[in-house]
């Protein structure tokens, strides 16, 4: 190690010693983000179903990391740093699947479903960010809710595999995310605050 990466070193350890990271909004601002650029890519025809479908499994791996970290009530520095990297990772993997020969036909019924799926992720995590923010979500039911929309995740780069999400495969993800939306308004609506 030089001396330059020793001295930084030295700096992040000194600024993060003992202090355990409550999760804030930040990861999950994150996860709109991506998201977003996500539905944004299969509304202009720059992501196909199939690469939605790769980069929502992306997705389900990071929020699975969130929720792992959280589950103690506290994510360290050294867990922040492993879910910066990954969600680095998705967002050159979202570029790059934007910015490739690939296309995608936005007006196809598969592409529709997609992108009202995409859109209800972004709804979801709006309202874990807006508890996180506001302290009626504590970090472990932070991450408990990260956990959920990774399953959600799942579902939905399962249903894209092939490059076409069927309205059957679009019913269940539905049930699940409607599952997923009354979790989150008992959590949000229970005593336990930030």
């Amino acid at each position: 190690m030089n001396v330059r990466n020793t001295l930084i070193a030295a700096a992040i350890g000194t600024l993060f010693t003992g202090m355990a990271f409550a999760q804030t909004g930040t990861e999950v601002q994150r996860d709109i983000n991506q998201q977003n650029r996500i539905e944004q890519g299969l509304q202009s025809g720059q992501l196909n179903t199939r690469e939605a479908g790769r980069l929502e499994r992306e997705e389900a791996g990071v929020e699975h990391m969130e929720a792992h970290a959280a589950k103690d009530g506290s994510v360290s520095a050294q867990e922040a740093a492993r879910i910066k990297a990954a969600q680095d990772k998705v967002s050159q993997d979202i570029y790059r699947e934007k910015h490739d020969a690939q296309t995608g036909n936005p007006n196809s019924a598969s592409s529709q479903r997609m992108q009202a799926d995409v859109q209800r992720n972004v709804n979801q995590q709006n309202r874990i960010e807006q508890g996180v923010q506001s302290g009626q979500l504590t970090t472990r039911e932070a991450g408990r809710l990260e956990r959920g929309q990774a399953r959600d995740n799942r579902l939905q780069a399962r249903a894209a595999r092939d490059g076409h999400v069927g309205a059957g495969e679009q019913d269940r993800i539905q049930a699940a995310e409607n599952h997923q939306s009354k979790r989150i308004w008992r959590k949000k609506h229970n005593d336990r605050m930030q």
